[in-house]
């Protein structure tokens, strides 16, 4: 049963969230410890983490593959290595070795020994030894490593439960997205990223034994919108005088400019209806509409979008916009994210009543 762990709504100070954070922490690293001694299987190193921090696009464990062929190189300058041991002392058992030499392959930093034999033997190119460089150089930014965690933590959430189930965050330190840089996550980082997406109302706290946490609504909203956890906490918020903001709206809502800005002081805060109108427009091709049903919902979205932003939006329009769009999301809505979008209708026709 869930608790009322949803720190930004209960009030809980930052002190009490990093306090939580820490606890979390701990038993994340007891729990990572029963799970290792179970032996449990590593994701695959083909599903990479949003981001891309490193040279190349090569993330996860790719990118500590290389750093791995750094070493043994030192200690066999120029000649080939055999990667089937990368795997093992990792305990990727699902992991093809030469699989792995063909994806560092396709990025031209390593040459492969190319035999009759299984592919196995690789040396790394100066390409690939450059980008060891960059990497040890960027293991020392601490802002990207704490960007990447909170990108992948929360990309990881909602792809292993998107309909906010709560989920062990030890399980996230068995991924390919728990490493930065070719080295893993240490618990400084996820105490701090698990307190910075808890402050921010992105994840709530769960309290079950072991600790669980679950995405919240903002959460799964950052996730489905693509960008990354810094871009949606630092969209602006509306002020007393209702400031909306609708970031890159081009593409979102057909033939709008790239941002809007709106005062109104006339007790109508739209900022929910735009933010409904602008998710409808980005996620429609996805629902799986007939191309009829589609067109149909752009235009509600774009009805609604143009009187939300409107110089003084009439509330009964907003309303009957909003609930169309609920109804048509309704008759055809299998996804997650059609059931995200009839969640922001419903939240939006809320707001209008209080």
């Amino acid at each position: 049963m869930r608790q009322e762990g949803n720190v930004a709504r209960s009030g809980i100070n930052k002190r009490e969230i990093d306090k939580w954070a820490k606890n979390l922490v701990k038993e994340t690293n007891k729990s990572l410890e029963r799970a290792q001694r179970r032996n449990l299987p590593r994701v695959s190193a083909q599903i990479e983490a949003t981001s891309s921090p490193v040279p190349g696009e090569v993330t996860g464990y790719l990118a500590r593959l290389l750093l791995w062929l750094d070493d043994r190189e030192k200690q066999n300058p120029g000649g080939y290595i055999n990667v089937t041991a990368f795997p093992e002392e990792l305990r990727l058992e699902d992991e093809d070795p030469a699989i792995l030499a063909l994806q560092l392959d396709q990025h031209d930093l390593v040459e492969i020994l190319r035999n009759m034999g299984p592919q196995h033997h690789v040396r790394l190119t100066d390409a690939g030894r450059v980008a060891v460089r960059e990497l040890k150089d960027l293991q020392k930014d601490r802002a990207a490593r704490i960007r990447h965690t909170m990108d992948a933590l929360l990309r990881w959430l909602f792809d292993t439960a998107s309909d906010q189930t709560p989920v062990d965050p030890a399980l996230f330190l068995a991924t390919p997205g728990s490493y930065f840089a070719g080295t893993e996550i240490s618990g400084t980082d996820l105490h701090q990223t698990l307190a910075y997406l808890a402050e921010h109302n992105l994840i709530e706290h769960i309290d079950t034994d072991p600790a669980t946490v679950a995405t919240t609504p903002q959460g799964t909203r950052c996730a489905l919108a693509g960008g990354s956890v810094q871009d949606h906490v630092n969209q602006p918020r509306p002020g007393t005088t209702y400031n909306t903001y609708l970031p890159n709206a081009k593409g979102v809502i057909i033939g709008e400019q790239q941002n809007f800005t709106q005062n109104n002081t006339d007790g109508v805060d739209p900022t929910l209806f735009v933010q409904l109108a602008g998710y409808v427009g980005q996620v429609s091709p996805i629902l799986g509409l007939s191309d009829e049903d589609r067109m149909e919902l752009e235009r509600v979205a774009q009805d609604l979008h143009d009187e939300a932003t409107s110089g003084n939006p009439e509330p009964g329009r907003l309303r009957q916009f909003a609930n169309q769009l609920k109804e048509m999301l309704l008759a055809g809505a299998t996804t997650m994210a059609a059931t995200q979008g009839i969640q922001m209708a419903e939240q939006a026709l809320a707001a209008l009543m209080q």
